[in-house]
């Protein structure tokens, strides 16, 4: 078991609205990025309910501070790594992310885990850097399109949840969020039907809960894989479904608006 004590950190509770991730992923410039940060600030000014975040590359972070710092939209970095310091060429620590005004990090995204063979232990010691640091970690989690046919996709997730719980215990979670990302529906097209949602998210709200009520209760958990302006209104009415992380089309300032603005009217 690991060091963490929830009593050790301030408390601050999630206020109750829902949250919509840009995973950025592996794109952008500078200019480009000028030109979609512009689109959102002037897009999203009006939202109240709900809360943007931007997940960029690492070398745009500082973009990111820039041009985001006196808005109502935060930011965030797609990964960490799982030491605080030290040798480890070409990572970037929790540390180096707040000196850049980041308030969340993605942490296991499939692309990640499997490009890069990251195991559940690791994703939990980086689970644990970005907590104790004061950042939201993004925990992803989701199954392949063989596990689900087969009717274990509970199992697979749980054994996600399974390893952070621990090396940490249940109550790491509170003040933290969960996107459930079927890896058959990222970036496919292919989005989770709002059926398979739910059944998804009640599962892992209930298996947290039924450790700590109080860390379930400040838990948000989000829905990720091919979200887009048609299926994010079905899908943002869910119960248990708090929000949104969205890919391709957070690249698209438009499109990113009514998904947006599908969070503001469902909370």
């Amino acid at each position: 078991m690991s060091q963490f004590a929830p009593q050790s950190l301030a408390k601050k509770p999630m206020l109750v609205k829902k949250i919509v991730v840009a995973n950025w992923k592996m794109h952008g410039n500078l200019k480009q990025n000028q030109a979609l940060l512009a689109d959102y600030v002037a897009l999203l000014s009006d939202l109240k309910q709900s809360q943007v975040v931007v997940c960029a590359p690492y070398p745009y972070l500082a973009q990111l501070q820039s041009l985001l710092q006196h808005t109502n939209i935060a930011w965030g970095a797609q990964n960490l790594a799982k030491n605080a310091e030290g040798a480890f060429t070409g990572e970037v620590s929790a540390a180096m992310l707040k000196d850049f005004g980041c308030q969340y990090v993605i942490i296991g995204h499939s692309e990640r885990a499997t490009a890069y063979c990251e195991s559940d232990e690791n994703i939990a010691q980086k689970f644990l850097q970005a907590k104790q640091h004061g950042l939201t970690p993004i925990l992803c989690v989701g199954e392949t399109l063989i596990e689900r046919e087969a009717g274990v996709m509970e199992l697979v997730v749980g054994k996600q949840l399974d390893t952070i719980i621990k090396l940490h215990s249940a109550a790491i979670f509170a003040d933290s969020i969960i996107s459930y990302e079927p890896i058959w529906a990222i970036g496919t097209g292919l989005a989770a039907t709002p059926e398979q949602a739910k059944a998804m998210h009640k599962f892992i709200h209930h298996k947290i809960a039924s450790l700590d009520k109080d860390a379930a209760s400040r838990l948000k958990i989000l829905y990720g894989g091919s979200v887009n302006p048609q299926n994010a209104v079905q899908l943002f009415a869910v119960q248990n479904i708090d929000g949104g992380l969205v890919g391709k089309c957070s690249l698209e300032s438009q499109a990113f608006e009514k998904i947006c603005i599908a969070a503001e009217l469902a909370t």
